[in-house]
């Protein structure tokens, strides 16, 4: 019987021959909640596959509550003049704007900002 109680799981370490080994829980190490646009990794891409031949400019690896991701996609849209959606931390515009996306990224603080 397992105890619900026992706040101490190791979830799948069994034994560690390191006389220094210390176990962080998953919980103890929360990321940054609301990182700044300067430390995000944003990556922008263009993909056709799986979309029916419609060419659409991604946007991946955004950080942070999706009402910030919403803001930003709506910004991108706008910029751009195009349709688009954003949800799980990715934003889709329709239509290739890989560099206009990158430039306004930059200008908007996003220096991280790479294309692929």
């Amino acid at each position: 019987m397992s105890n619900k109680k026992n706040k101490t799981r190791f979830d799948g370490i069994v034994y560690s021959t390191n006389p220094d080994f210390v176990f962080n829980s998953p919980d103890s190490e929360l990321p940054e909640e609301n990182p700044s646009p300067d430390k995000q990794n944003l990556r922008v891409k263009v993909e056709r596959k799986g979309r029916g031949g419609k060419t659409v400019t991604l946007v991946t690896g955004f950080i942070g509550p999706n009402d910030d991701l919403e803001a930003l996609a709506k910004t991108l849209k706008t910029k751009c003049g195009v349709g688009g959606s954003a949800k799980e931390g990715e934003i889709v515009l329709q239509g290739d704007f890989k560099q206009k996306v990158a430039e306004t990224l930059k200008t908007i603080g996003y220096t991280k900002t790479k294309t692929v």
